[in-house]
């Protein structure tokens, strides 16, 4: 049962970093979006003054009060106005979507912050490490068995992540609830000329997104000399390696980089097809995107999400290698082989539409009640 079929709205406050710049805070936008449509009145605690995607709701920006000399006594105080506007609002719901990687800091919010609230913590990378302090094994492993004690659910985006939850943890509570896709407005003028390219999109970060493989799959291709651009679209810390890479390659006519921007879907629209080479994800987004807008992927299987969207030879291809070569024959297959890129083509939205928002409300519904 919805919200909207309630006497009484149901008050959701949604906790995290900020709105801006990844997949992670694009969902967590999304999903204010869906569960105000759905009933639900909806808060959102940003905690750094960051504000790319829209969002429905109440705003209470923390990061407003940050400034460049940012220093102990001024958290404390963002830490005490979030723990007033908790209690003012008298919130049913508090879904924590921040990396919980800090048992000091996680113990703080535990017996300062949330005193009394419903809590769920949304857990979005299988590097549990990012979302749960189990870095040091005496002290975090307490804080970590307090938190699962503690919160009213744990939704990770994957059912992977959620088994590996529960299994470590000798817990019940995770669940996974995936990340919806966007409802984009693309218009047939995309704004882009005809020149084909490929499309990585995401941040860029070595470590997380593998952009050495993406780049020397490509090199060990034949699409740069049948004039198909790799076109990558993001920002990070990594734009001066991924630079010189291009440049150690000889690639610098045929990839093309870009910087972040919100608006990514006549990117994604007019590719032939999205790649992702990452190490670890969660849910990634830009698959899911790249399918409902009719785009196929050629992504590693990595640990986790790709393997719960991608059929192989369906809607895409999914690699289990991290070989440029492999990878490499990979991406000219898609491009060369014209039946199956159709066939991949044809599968993309249909193989997304259990991820409509609609679906995706009502398993948040489920546990919202």
């Amino acid at each position: 049962m919805g919200a909207s079929k309630l006497d009484k709205k149901i008050k959701i406050c949604l906790v995290t970093i900020s709105l801006g710049g990844g997949g992670a805070e694009r969902s967590t936008a999304l999903l204010s979006k869906l569960l105000e449509k759905k009933g639900y009145e909806v808060h959102l605690v940003v905690l750094t003054d960051k504000i790319d995607y829209a969002y429905k709701g109440k705003l209470f920006n923390l990061g407003k009060f940050k400034n460049r000399n940012d220093n102990l006594f001024q958290r404390l105080r963002r830490f005490r106005k979030l723990k007033k506007y908790l209690a003012e609002n008298q919130f049913d719901y508090i879904i924590d979507n921040r990396p919980k990687n800090n048992a000091l800091r996680e113990l703080y919010y535990l017996k300062y912050i949330y005193t009394s609230q419903k809590l769920i913590y949304v857990i979005r990378n299988s590097t549990l490490e990012k979302y749960l302090p189990i870095k040091n094994k005496f002290f975090s492993t307490w804080v970590v068995d307090l938190i699962i004690k503690r919160v009213y659910k744990l939704v990770a985006v994957s059912k992977a992540i959620a088994k590996e939850v529960n299994k470590g943890f000798s817990t019940k509570k995770a669940i996974g609830i995936y990340n919806p896709i966007e409802n984009f407005c693309v218009t047939n003028n995309t704004g882009f000329s005809d020149e084909g390219y490929i499309l990585f999109l995401g941040r860029i970060e070595e470590k997380s997104k593998n952009l050495s493989l993406l780049l020397e799959s490509y090199k060990f291709s034949s699409l740069a000399e049948k004039g198909v651009k790799l076109k990558i679209v993001g920002s990070g810390p990594d734009e001066v390696f991924v630079n010189k890479k291009i440049k150690a390659l000889n690639l610098e006519k045929h990839v093309e980089r870009i910087a972040f921007t919100p608006e990514v879907q006549s990117y994604i629209k007019a590719a032939k097809f999205l790649v992702l080479t990452s190490n670890y994800e969660g849910f990634p987004r830009v698959i899911i995107e790249a399918l409902s807008l009719g785009t196929p992927v050629v992504s590693v299987n990595c640990k986790s999400g790709p393997s719960e969207i991608v059929q192989d030879k369906i809607n895409g291809l999914l690699i289990n290698s991290y070989d440029k070569e492999v990878f490499g024959r990979a991406i000219n297959e898609l491009f060369e082989n014209k039946k199956l890129y159709k066939t991949c083509k044809e599968n993309t939205k249909q193989s997304v539409a259990h991820l409509e928002q609609e679906v995706i409300a009502e398993e948040w519904a489920k546990i919202l009640v």
